[in-house]
């Protein structure tokens, strides 16, 4: 007897998670003269394209589960931004370093991760369809 599974349909996932992190890049090279959007957006759509990606790795898992992982990744990060050592301000000197790791503690970066997972959440409950998989 088979066993039917809600999963999530990883291409949309993926696609996703892409277009959000391109996004990122468009708006600090676009619109990084404003500074909203130079100072909160791109750490919003950070915390929204973790979310998605969570979401890609882990299909499985309910929005719940994914939402409190992405949240507890992002809080990680800027948490680990409080910690210089020169090892890991070395790693913070690179292009994908800097992009990861961040390089200071900013409490409103707190926020802007709350409000991008939680768009996550959203957009996982109210407009995505999973896709039925029997295994």
């Amino acid at each position: 007897m088979q066993k039917s599974i809600v999963g999530r349909n990883r291409i949309h996932y993926g696609l996703l998670t892409i277009s959000i992190l391109l996004m990122g890049f468009a708006s600090r090279r676009f619109f990084g003269d404003y500074s909203f959007v130079k100072l909160y957006v791109g750490d919003g759509l950070w915390a929204l394209m973790i979310f998605l990606g969570f979401a890609f790795m882990f299909s499985q898992w309910s929005t719940k589960a994914i939402a409190a992982a992405a949240l507890g990744f992002c809080f990680g990060i800027e948490l680990s931004q409080l910690y210089h050592a020169p090892w890991i301000d070395t790693l913070r000197a690179t292009t994908v370093g800097g992009l990861i790791l961040g390089f200071s503690f900013v409490w409103s970066d707190l926020l802007c991760y709350g409000i991008g997972v939680g768009l996550g959440a959203l957009i996982d409950t109210y407009f995505m369809q999973p896709v039925p998989k029997t295994v």
